[in-house]
């Protein structure tokens, strides 16, 4: 999310949130099956279960910020950051998170603010959405600072953040590219009253939970990390730990596009694990990366960062990533959103796998989705008792008409804010 950006939403956003919203955006259409497209270089093979998915006409959702990520707690409502907006609080009043510290509208550098929301309610046509408020953090030597990972797990919410838009460039070639974009994973700040008062990170920008930089030519692996959906209070977990998943890139690159590492573009997947406590997850020790796979195929996990390995790697296709666990398809779901050159028309990908270290295979490509949606992810709460639909969550359409390009909504409804579109999984 850069300045230019940021301005946009600023301000066609704020200008049009007078009033608290109460009632979810609603639309209905005609239902369509998205023909699936992928390019001819895509290194995923077709699902064998799972052939596609109809959208089923119905979207719901508010006109507020994005970035929602929900956790389903034990209370059993779900629980989210969102920044870049106003949100509305019960008592009327609304909120405003940017996570930009160089915009006129925003807090300054020491003081970027992220969001924290609940979404309550059992149906996405009926459900209401509230802010508790915003939390402040300095971003410096960053220009910002946004949500990433979070989760509420045992009563505690663990609200994780990342930078964006170090200084400087870097040259490959002939070539000088703003790159990378994206800065690191800072690390956590905890709640245990459900999102009322917080206990501080302990990390900094300048020195973040797994030490890296994005600066000086070296990107980030684990920039914008993303809890694995496993159900309410983390339910399905496979080992009680929690997994997150995260999109990246390396300097092997010898191809790298226009903001190559960014908050919606990457070329690998990663993937990493811990044992969920307010002791554990801000301690770089605790944690196991995806170290590949041994002689017979089994996965590797190591302790040491420097041992990682991607979990999936696409050379410029790949981009901002959630997993949500199925529970009765027994299938994880992965959506992958390739983010262009930021301000386009965007590409996602829906992908599933039996077991979290894969074989992932492809479900559908869809091209030009939203037609620029981005943080595409599936709440665990709203999938069906047969597995076969899901609410399908994201934001939309933020540049609609950046350097005469015309952004249309595909599907029908696709909004900057919160968007639900309801799906059916094809068989």
């Amino acid at each position: 999310m850069n300045t230019i950006r940021l301005l946009i939403v600023l301000v066609t956003c704020i200008a049009s949130l007078s009033h608290a919203q109460v009632r979810p955006d609603t639309l209905r259409y005609t239902p369509f099956i998205w023909e699936s497209a992928p390019p001819s270089d895509c290194p995923f093979e077709p699902s064998k279960d799972l052939s596609g998915i109809r959208f089923l006409g119905v979207k719901s959702g508010f006109r507020v910020g994005d970035t929602w990520y929900p956790s389903w707690a034990a209370d059993g409502k779900l629980y989210s950051p969102y920044t870049d907006g106003r949100c509305p609080r019960l008592d009327g009043g609304r909120d405003l998170s940017i996570s930009d510290g160089n915009v006129p509208q925003g807090y300054g550098l020491e003081r970027t603010s992220t969001g924290n929301a609940v979404i309550d309610g059992e149906d996405p046509l009926a459900m209401t959405v509230y802010s508790l408020g915003v939390s402040h953090a300095s971003s410096l030597p960053y220009h910002g600072r946004y949500p990433a990972g979070s989760l509420v797990h045992n009563g505690v919410w663990y609200y994780g953040t990342y930078c964006l838009d170090p200084a400087g460039s870097t040259t490959y070639g002939e070539k000088k590219y703003n790159w990378p974009w994206m800065g690191p994973f800072v690390g956590f700040r905890t709640s245990t009253d459900n999102g009322r008062s917080w206990k501080e990170c302990p990390h900094t920008p300048s020195k973040p939970l797994f030490g890296e930089t994005g600066l000086n030519g070296y990107p980030v692996k684990i920039g914008s990390p993303h809890f694995v959906d496993f159900g309410r209070n983390m339910e399905h977990s496979p080992d009680g730990k929690a997994y997150l998943v995260a999109h990246g890139a390396d300097t092997s690159d010898t191809k790298p596009r226009f903001y190559n590492d960014s908050w919606i573009t990457g070329d690998q997947v990663y993937l990493l694990r811990v044992e969920p406590t307010v002791g554990t997850i801000n301690d770089y020790s605790k944690y196991e990366f995806y170290a590949g796979t041994d002689a017979q195929g089994a996965p590797v996990w190591s302790r040491e960062f420097a041992k990682i390995k991607p979990l999936l790697e696409w050379n410029n296709n790949m981009g901002c990533v959630t997993v949500t666990y199925n529970a009765p398809l027994k299938k994880y779901l992965m959506c992958v959103t390739d983010g262009g050159n930021t301000c386009a028309k965007m590409n996602s990908y829906i992908l599933e796998s039996g077991a979290l270290t894969g074989p992932w295979r492809l479900v559908t490509y869809l091209k030009d989705f939203g037609e620029q949606a981005y943080f595409v992810n599936f709440p665990s709460k709203f999938i069906g008792a047969d597995g076969t639909t899901a609410w399908m969550l994201y934001s939309g359409n933020f540049a609609v008409d950046w350097n005469g390009m015309t952004i249309a909504q595909h599907p029908p409804g696709s909004h900057y804010g919160m968007v639900f579109q309801k799906i059916e999984f094809l068989r």
